[in-house]
């Protein structure tokens, strides 16, 4: 639908909570870091290496290794998300894993936490510099709550746009911004007028 429909954008969610095939079926998610790849590899080849691709994951889940935790790391390393939104395990009453013996210390869950958040700033870094000096479509969304005189839109991949503009006029519109400054998971610009 994303190559032939040019009203759906190129963002995409794709939770993967670990990139270890052992800590994937101790959570029953029914696939492997393979069939993940594959998905990723089919949306990049279908929708191009500019759609955003957006995540989820979970590190201490119980017996989560050394080694399966690198193995998350080198999923992110292969896929550079654009957004990941990062968890550390905490048991949830009436669950079989709350019960598990192997569980991982706080203090690992912790360390483990913070670097996927690292690298997670990295890559988001790296994917949000491609837009710098590009013009880009945005759909105006609000007002920048913490500088009356911009606005705030998305764009077509889901990336946060800040630029100066009245809500009152913009507010739904599609609208040509040139981006002057990236930060990890938002840029900045300025409204491009006319052709």
């Amino acid at each position: 639908a994303v190559a032939n429909l040019e009203l759906v954008c190129e963002c995409f969610h794709v939770p993967f909570q670990s990139g270890d095939d052992d800590v994937l079926k101790y959570m029953r998610r029914g696939y492997t870091f393979d069939s993940y790849m594959r998905i990723i590899d089919r949306i990049k080849n279908i929708a191009g290496e500019d759609a955003s691709i957006c995540g989820d994951v979970i590190v201490g889940f119980p017996g989560e290794t050394d080694e399966a935790f690198q193995n998350t790391m080198r999923l992110m390393e292969a896929v550079k998300f654009d957004n990941l939104n990062t968890f550390a395990y905490s048991p949830r009453p009436n669950t079989e894993a709350a019960h598990w013996t192997n569980q991982v210390p706080e203090d690992v869950k912790s360390d483990r936490l913070q670097q996927i958040q690292r690298l997670a700033t990295q890559h988001a870094t790296e994917r949000s510099a491609r837009y710098l000096h590009r013009n880009m479509e945005v759909l105006v969304e609000e007002r920048n709550p913490k500088i009356p005189n911009q606005v705030m839109g998305r764009t077509r991949q889901g990336r946060q746009v800040f630029f100066e503009g009245d809500i009152t006029e913009l507010l739904g519109r599609l609208v040509n911004v040139k981006i002057l400054e990236t930060r990890p998971w938002s840029l900045t610009g300025e409204m491009v007028v006319g052709p």
